[in-house]
């Protein structure tokens, strides 16, 4: 078994579709309708991806305990890249060991995105 996508019901889907294509840089895999919804896929080829669903109201909220994790190869030049694109790092850097760091930005949505750099 392998994970195939983490759909986000999001309410503004360009605002999301900006965040995680341009700013964290997934790219768009395919973009379609069903049922009256405009939905996006994103991420790379043989790795999840990431599904966005325009919707009124998400069906999790943003304080709900779900996070969408990301590796990074360096992790103080992911927060340089986010600072000077105006997105502030929401939580950490933390260390909990000393092969890993991480910090958390929230998404338009509020939900945590965690981008972590292992050594």
């Amino acid at each position: 078994m392998s994970m195939n996508w983490i759909t986000l019901r999001v309410r503004d889907l360009e605002a999301s579709l900006h965040f995680y294509n341009r700013i964290l840089g997934l790219p768009i895999e395919r973009r379609f309708e069903s049922s009256g919804k405009q939905i996006v896929m994103l991420g790379l080829e043989g790795q999840p991806k990431i599904e966005l669903i325009q919707g009124s109201d998400p069906a999790l909220k943003p304080e709900c305990g779900v996070s969408v994790g990301f590796e990074v190869e360096s992790l103080d030049e992911a927060m340089e890249s986010l600072k000077s694109q105006g997105i502030p790092v929401a939580r950490g850097p933390i260390a909990p060991n000393p092969h890993l760091r991480f910090f958390y930005i929230l998404d338009p949505d509020g939900f945590e995105v965690q981008l972590a750099e292992h050594n």
